[in-house]
């Protein structure tokens, strides 16, 4: 009996086992990277006896239906459909046509890329393997099967008639999804709406190597544009892509699964740019509403960050400044992500603070208003704010939140008593005047400007001192009665009128306000809480006016962010800000219910804040590709 061609641990693992020689005393490169021992003692075991149950079900169907699997003709000498036994039905649902994934379009003579919008010609990847594949022997023995798999249930029976998983790890065309200048528009947008928010490619090298066709020599990077391709169609107005809403959703679907199949079959070895195809996969999830593939992508995502040791500062040395600065970005929008699952959800820290060893200082302005290049970092040009200044700030945030989650799940398995309980108090307390702090130095571009809409007539003025956000008493302004209408108008307009102006939804500085404003005031809230609940504790009571009184104070904040931000930009931001400003109005809501005598300020403070939440449902309910209400309509 031959000995296996692949060490132990490869096989296992079912990856193509990596030898510079035949030696087999030399271990392989991977278990040379792994440190692992490099074996061959596996012996591939003699091919058992046949089925007998599938052997007599066979036979019974050949003498009740004559050639098995051969379509009988009919009386007038047309071809009819051949009689398909309960076996065979049972066959056919295991076989090719319906395990090949749904982004493959399976017919009898091809296994390409089926289409979403028209091509002017079909992929060119024929139905057999590449001839340089390592499975190539399989080629010819698959498309025989595949060509006959309705014709013949015997033919089922093979193992072999399911392609590789490294298969789908091939280079591939754009043209076998769509159009390419179609992909190009996408992409624009991509950068146009998306990027400010989440700035985890390199902007100039993404382009030169998608204008450079790399997608069809390397297929790490096809499954990246297509990530990224279907990310941005789920985050940008309808009317800015030239499809139907239907079509829409199937390009969007394909390109994730296609980006999917890639790369599941490429995670050997791991690199940035699966962290970054999965937190998009996660956006996309995310959007889409599918919450347990959204998580399970973020969890595939976070856990090859920490494979590449992405959340200690020490794995950064040696890198050229572009991986290095992927990296760093792609570890804090999954780090904010984290920490905002942890407190919406509920969830469990993926990212524990005493796990990473990341340099904060890393965050600081000097460092990251820079342009990059593959050999450099080049200094900023003055006056000029960089658009990742954004995700600096907002990191920082995220960080802030960290060290409160760290504290609160820590106390709720073991309460503080006495002097630790009062030290913790100190903390918490500090936390609270470090969150108001943090945006208090941001450049002028993202320096809140306060704007009060027509509906609003201002009687008084109450703003905190510094360049802290702008309270907006609740009892000092009043609805105009066409307010909120109006601004449903702008949604929609913003949504589906082509010709509606874009200006404040291209601006990236105002679409970052946002979301940095709108996460201080949910991480302030979270701090606040867990103070009047430490107050609680230890001294049996709290002051209930008070603490309704900073309630008001958040919602009133809140409601200034949200009315000093143009309803474009926020839109922009999509439902992930929806989730925070939801998260805050529905426990302010029930703390003013409990509350036995709750301001009269309270209660209107709060009372807008849902109203206005029901503007960002809506804003959210137009980022979900449902099918169209009227087909012949063009509602995308």
């Amino acid at each position: 009996m031959r000995q296996s061609q692949s060490c132990d641990a490869c096989r296992a693992r079912k990856v193509r086992c990596a030898k510079d020689t035949q030696d087999q005393k030399q271990p392989c490169k991977h278990c040379l990277t792994l440190g692992i021992p490099c074996t061959y003692d596996y012996q591939p075991k003699k091919r058992g006896p046949p089925n007998l149950c599938v052997r007599s079900t066979l036979q019974q169907a050949q003498a009740t239906g004559g050639t098995s699997g051969v379509s009988a003709q009919r009386r007038d000498g047309s071809s009819s459909d051949p009689s398909i036994s309960p076996l065979s039905q049972t066959l056919t649902s295991q076989s090719p046509r319906n395990v090949t994934p749904s982004y493959v379009a399976q017919d009898t003579s091809s296994d390409c890329f089926h289409s979403v919008v028209s091509l002017p010609s079909q992929g060119h990847y024929g139905g057999s393997f590449p001839s340089d594949h390592s499975d190539s022997h399989l080629s010819a023995e698959y498309v025989t099967h595949h060509q006959h798999h309705f014709s013949s249930p015997v033919a089922l029976l093979s193992p072999n008639i399911l392609p590789p998983l490294s298969y789908y790890c091939r280079p591939h065309r754009l043209e076998d999804i769509a159009p390419r200048d179609t992909i190009f528009l996408i992409i624009d947008l991509f950068f146009d709406f998306v990027y400010p928010l989440t700035p985890c490619v390199h902007k100039p090298s993404f382009m030169a190597a998608l204008r450079a066709h790399r997608e069809e020599r390397d297929p790490l990077f096809f499954a990246l544009v297509m990530s990224t391709v279907a990310s941005t169609l789920v985050q940008v107005p309808r009317s800015y892509v030239p499809l139907d809403r239907s079509t829409v959703k199937k390009l969007a679907r394909t390109c994730f699964e296609a980006s999917r199949h890639i790369t599941v079959a490429s995670y050997d070895p791991p690199s940035s740019t699966h962290v970054v195809i999965r937190y998009f996969d996660c956006c996309y999830n995310f959007c889409s509403g599918v919450d347990a593939t959204q998580h399970a992508t973020y969890g595939e995502a976070a856990h090859i960050a920490v494979t590449l040791r992405m959340h200690e500062e020490a794995s950064y040395e040696g890198l050229d400044p572009i991986e290095s600065e992927v990296r760093r970005r792609a570890f804090w929008l999954l780090f904010g992500a984290d920490k905002s699952m942890a407190i919406l959800l509920g969830r469990p820290v993926c990212f524990r603070d005493e796990d990473c060893t990341f340099n904060l200082q890393k965050l600081s302005p000097t460092y990251v208003y820079r342009s990059i290049t593959s050999n450099a970092y080049l200094p900023q040009p003055q006056g000029k704010t960089s658009i990742i200044s954004g995700l600096n700030y907002v990191s920082r945030i995220f960080a802030l939140l960290g060290d409160i989650l760290v504290r609160i799940r820590v106390d709720k398995r073991s309460p503080p008593h006495g002097q630790f309980a009062t030290a913790r108090l100190e903390e918490v307390e500090s936390l609270h005047t470090r969150i108001l702090e943090t945006l208090e130095n941001v450049p002028e571009p993202l320096q809140l400007k306060r704007q009060f809409p027509a509906g609003y007539v201002p009687t008084g003025n109450s703003v905190r001192g510094g360049n802290s956000v702008g309270t907006l008493d609740a009892g000092e302004y009043q609805y105009g009665t066409g307010f909120r209408q109006t601004t449903l108008g702008e949604v929609k307009d913003f949504f589906d009128n082509p010709k509606a102006s874009r200006a404040n939804a291209l601006n990236p500085f105002l679409v970052q306000q946002g979301n940095l404003y709108v996460t201080q005031q949910l991480v302030r809230f979270v701090i606040e809480q867990y103070r009047d609940e430490l107050i609680t504790f230890m001294h049996g009571n709290i002051d209930e006016r008070q603490m309704m009184e900073d309630r008001e104070a958040v919602a009133s904040d809140l409601l200034n962010i949200l009315h000093s931000i143009p309803i474009q930009s926020i839109a922009t931001n999509g439902p992930s800000l929806v989730h925070k400003v939801r998260f805050v109005a529905s426990t302010l809501l029930d703390a003013v219910g409990k509350a036995d005598s709750a301001p009269a300020s309270a209660e209107r403070a709060h009372a807008y804040l849902l109203d206005f939440l029901s503007i960002l449902s809506e804003i959210e309910r137009n980022y979900m590709l449902e099918d169209d209400p009227n087909p012949g309509e063009s509602a995308r």
